[in-house]
């Protein structure tokens, strides 16, 4: 089972005001393509898997930002670390109306 929850809402500053939403879609497209399990909430994305591998992918997130022109970027995190497992469904199962 993987140990940690990261979520992450990020938000690059763009050089002249334009909007930031494709740069976000950039963003969730790293952790896509990272194979993590993830959710996508209208605030943040909230991640699934070991640690290491969850802060190297808003490493990524955060450089890609500026490859793409953005002048800074604040990422504000929220972390579970519990080593002997957790996973999105755990904390949220009962509130699900599937």
């Amino acid at each position: 089972m993987e140990n940690s929850l990261v979520s992450i809402q990020i938000l690059p500053k763009t050089k002249n005001g334009e909007s930031v939403i494709p740069l976000v879609d950039e963003a969730i497209s790293i952790i896509d393509q990272s194979g993590v399990k993830y959710e996508v909430h209208p605030l943040e994305t909230t991640m699934e898997g070991e640690l290491s591998e969850l802060f190297s992918i808003v490493e990524k997130m955060n450089k890609r930002m500026i490859e793409l022109g953005s002048m800074n970027v604040i990422s504000q995190i929220k972390v579970l670390y519990q080593p002997d497992g957790i996973s999105m469904n755990t904390l949220t199962e009962k509130y699900r109306h599937e």
